[in-house]
């Protein structure tokens, strides 16, 4: 069994395609949306995480590939400067899957990049700009 986070960029002629329903109906994966960005006439960003057996998942790979789909793992996104940390904490109070927290024995903000889900709110929210998107 594989269970994976990626990021799907669409390019917008793909915008209305049951991409998704096909991994489903076709490769029998499960998937969880964890963010998702859809604008018309411009590419889609889509985050998911893709389970199922290792076969069928990289039959599912390459038909997104295929399809002109760029994938990349979700641990590519977002990640934080240690050399622009402050650890304020300002962070931690946007973070919605607790990704970001403080560490009580050394006051200082930890990331769970195991726990991230690219939504960037911590980017936004981050007065010294110590986190991230890598694209």
């Amino acid at each position: 069994m594989v269970s994976k986070r990626l990021v799907l960029t669409f390019p917008h002629k793909l915008l209305d395609k049951p991409i998704v329903y096909q991994l489903v109906k076709e490769y029998d994966l499960v998937f969880n949306i964890l963010q998702a960005r859809v604008m018309p006439n411009e590419q889609g960003l889509l985050v998911l995480e893709i389970t199922g057996n290792k076969e069928n998942y990289a039959k599912g790979v390459k038909y997104l590939t295929d399809l002109g789909v760029k994938i990349q793992p979700l641990s590519n996104d977002v990640r934080r400067n240690d050399a622009r940390c402050t650890h304020c904490g300002v962070c931690i109070s946007v973070c919605p899957t607790e990704a970001l927290s403080i560490n009580k024995k050394t006051m200082k903000v930890d990331f769970d990049l195991a726990k991230c889900i690219a939504c960037e709110l911590c980017v936004r929210a981050c007065p010294v700009r110590a986190m991230e998107v890598k694209l």
